[in-house]
């Protein structure tokens, strides 16, 4: 059989490629290991006999385009979330309030205004970047003049460390600022390769105002707007088709599935990661080869845990990121611990309540209930340290972690577990293993600066593969990662033209 366009992988950004592949009159066709759609986009029953669809991985928007969700006409509602993030402190603690600038500046103390000028800035820098995230690449003397000094030197140039050192001056604020330079990311801030820098800056240019939003119904809807938006245009999705080989001269490739099948396509567009690509090429690994960092506790609760902190409700704690033992040091700490092979002593994480801002992802019953989701991501947690042992250190991991978590609140987590089986511990051996993330890497590599690093990427969309009709369209091309389409459309722009795109 023969189509003019493959895709391989139905994950968010897959299913992006092949909706304005096949808007633009391109027979399409998209290849899905998995039985469902939507890679890390997906929402599922977690725990059997709960009726909670629990966004198992990726769980807030921030980098999708308004751009491409009218493009694509995706009936997508997202929820902006008033309080950005509370970090207990000792009794008390700090909670970053949208609603409320009083009370955010009398948590930050001594450090509000710096904080309001570094938040001023990091605007900027959205307003700036985002952009020319659906463009092509620019040069980075252009970027550069685009967003000026001091922004510039502060997040592009210098180590994340220098800056957060010298504008703040509480451990608690700089490890705020800092959390958005290491989700997804092992690295020391103070690395002069600065990739703490490149995730910091992804972090806080979503939309151009770095918000996260909440999707309606879970992440699981993401996915399912994105699979009506090309199907109804003409893609089809075959599931439970894995790929095993792409062979390709530059201008005909065939693609070779498991069962036996193969497709002929003018070009192939490639959701899954780099390394899986060379593998399919039959090239090398890459090396070093991708490490996620992160462990992903999701949890359904009877109730919301109590806080020690008498002048912040549950609601306002758990309703944005509630940040646990990411103070500043403590997560240079837990870096040192985690690069010399042993799991940090008190892991830092954060933990976000989604049905605090969507209830209907929950039952009638357990909505009735007071019933809460928990999401936890947990820092610093690289595969290696599951790589000897894995169920060890997973049980390690976990006790280590929710340890941590007790730590700062007035009661221990367990308590307020719906049932004592509802908690869900997945290590990046256990991500790698369920959506093909190699070494559970949820940005399929380490991030890329979201411009042209060298003079022949200049005018490129990013996506251009070493074979002239295959394209990355997944989270490892250039300003991928996170849930954002932007990938997906730019790889269909780059195939197409632009032009062509929009007719």
């Amino acid at each position: 059989m023969r189509y003019d366009a493959v895709v391989i992988g139905a994950g968010h950004n897959g299913l992006t490629c092949a909706a304005y592949l096949a808007r633009a009159g391109r027979s399409v066709l998209v290849l899905e290991r998995s039985e469902v759609v939507g890679g890390a986009t997906r929402s599922a029953v977690v725990f059997p006999g709960h009726d909670a669809r629990l966004s198992a991985y990726s769980y807030l928007v921030s980098l999708l385009p308004e751009r491409i969700r009218e493009e694509l006409g995706l009936e997508l509602t997202l929820l902006r979330r008033r309080y950005s993030s509370y970090t207990p402190d000792g009794d008390g603690g700090v909670l970053i309030d949208d609603g409320d600038p009083f009370r955010t500046a009398a948590d930050l103390g001594s450090d509000a205004p710096a904080w309001e000028e570094f938040s001023s800035m990091t605007s900027h820098v959205a307003r700036s970047v985002f952009p020319t995230l659906l463009e092509p690449l620019r040069p980075a003397h252009e970027m550069a003049a685009r967003v000026g000094d001091p922004a510039w030197q502060d997040l592009f140039e210098r180590p994340l460390s220098d800056t957060l050192e010298r504008r703040f001056h509480r451990d608690v604020v700089r490890g705020i600022a800092a959390t958005d330079a290491l989700i997804g990311t092992f690295a020391d801030l103070r690395d002069p390769a600065r990739l703490g820098n490149r995730c910091f800056v992804y972090h806080v240019i979503g939309g151009g105002t770095g918000d996260w939003d909440v999707p309606v119904g879970g992440m699981g809807r993401v996915s399912q707007t994105l699979l009506e938006a090309a199907t109804s245009a003409g893609a089809q999705v075959r599931c439970s088709t894995e790929v095993t080989a792409l062979e390709t001269d530059g201008e005909l490739a065939r693609v070779r599935a498991a069962d036996g099948s193969v497709v002929e396509t003018d070009a192939v567009f490639v959701g899954a990661a780099p390394a899986v690509l060379e593998r399919l090429r039959r090239r090398p690994a890459p090396s070093p080869a991708p490490e996620g960092a992160q462990l992903k506790i999701n949890l359904l609760l009877s109730r919301l845990p109590a806080l020690r902190d008498r002048a912040t409700s549950t609601e306002q704690a758990f309703s944005g990121t509630f940040h646990i033992n990411e103070g500043y040091a403590s997560l240079q700490r837990a870096y040192a611990q985690a690069a010399a092979g042993r799991i940090p002593d008190l892991p830092p994480c954060e933990v976000y309540c989604h049905s605090l801002s969507d209830p209907s992802i929950l039952g009638e019953q357990l909505r009735k209930q007071g019933a809460h989701t928990m999401t936890l991501f947990g820092l610093h947690m690289p595969a290696r340290l599951f790589a000897h042992d894995p169920e060890r250190a997973r049980r390690e991991a976990t006790e280590a972690t929710l340890a941590s978590v007790d730590s700062v609140l007035a009661e221990p987590l367990r308590d307020c577990l719906l049932t004592p089986e509802t908690i869900d511990v997945r290590t990046p051996l256990d991500i790698e293993a369920s959506v093909g993330m190699p070494g559970g890497h949820i940005f399929h590599r380490d991030l890329q600066w979201p411009f042209a690093e060298r003079a022949d990427e200049v005018g490129t969309w990013g996506v251009e593969t070493a074979d002239a009709n295959v394209y990355l369209c997944g989270a490892g091309a250039r300003r991928g990662g996170g849930v954002s389409g932007i990938p997906g459309r730019n790889a269909a722009a780059a195939h197409l033209g632009e032009a062509a795109l929009m007719a």
